[in-house]
């Protein structure tokens, strides 16, 4: 983890996990999951409480994915278009993830924080289709409590080998995103029997 991010965390504490969630939530090229397992080794050193430091990646996270969502209903799709590629949000990415809502929309907000390049388009995504804010809300800040709470307790029960969760995310990512999709598709699919069957 970028040695700059650190020293936030360590001077600012849960002010500074708030304000680096919100824009890696955004779409700054922060590592998410990376910060929050050393968030999760800062309680583990007892630099850091446990219960306000997830509160605070919380606050981070929802506070990121409901700017995205406001910046996608004020200004629609052109801006993340052409202000996108700029902090790593391409096309692709974007193509993607809008063929993915329109098939499993609220799956994708409740566990598209896992999905690299995915949780920072989805809200996005939701606000351009006209998603109604109630449902996003209640995914997506279902997903993000998930999250936190993953990957900080993960921090917290590795301790001294924190650093593994950034080794095996940067070498197994693609793995852990053609998982992902699967599951998607197959929870798609039972869905979409249940309703031919009623």
């Amino acid at each position: 983890m970028a040695h700059h991010v650190q020293s936030l965390i360590e001077h600012y504490g849960y002010f500074g996990i708030i304000v680096i969630l919100i824009g890696g939530i955004v779409g700054l090229p922060l590592p998410d999951e990376v910060f929050l397992t050393y968030v999760g080794y800062s309680v583990y050193r007892e630099s850091l409480e446990h219960i306000p430091a997830l509160v605070s990646a919380m606050i981070g996270a929802v506070g990121g994915i409901t700017l995205s969502y406001y910046i996608g209903y004020r200004f629609g799709l052109p801006l993340l278009q052409k202000y996108g590629p700029k902090i790593h949000i391409t096309e692709q990415k974007i193509d993607f993830t809008k063929k993915m809502f329109a098939k499993i929309g609220p799956i994708l907000l409740l566990i598209g924080y896992f999905i690299p390049g995915v949780r920072h388009i989805t809200a996005y995504i939701a606000a351009i289709n006209n998603y109604p804010y109630k449902k996003f809300a209640f995914f997506a800040y279902t997903g993000a409590f998930i999250w936190t709470f993953t990957f900080i307790t993960l921090g917290k029960m590795l301790g001294e080998k924190w650093r593994f969760v950034g080794y095996y995310l940067s070498h197994y990512s693609m793995y852990l995103i053609l998982l992902f999709v699967l599951l998607m598709f197959v929870v798609y699919f039972i869905f979409k029997k249940r309703n031919v069957q009623k």
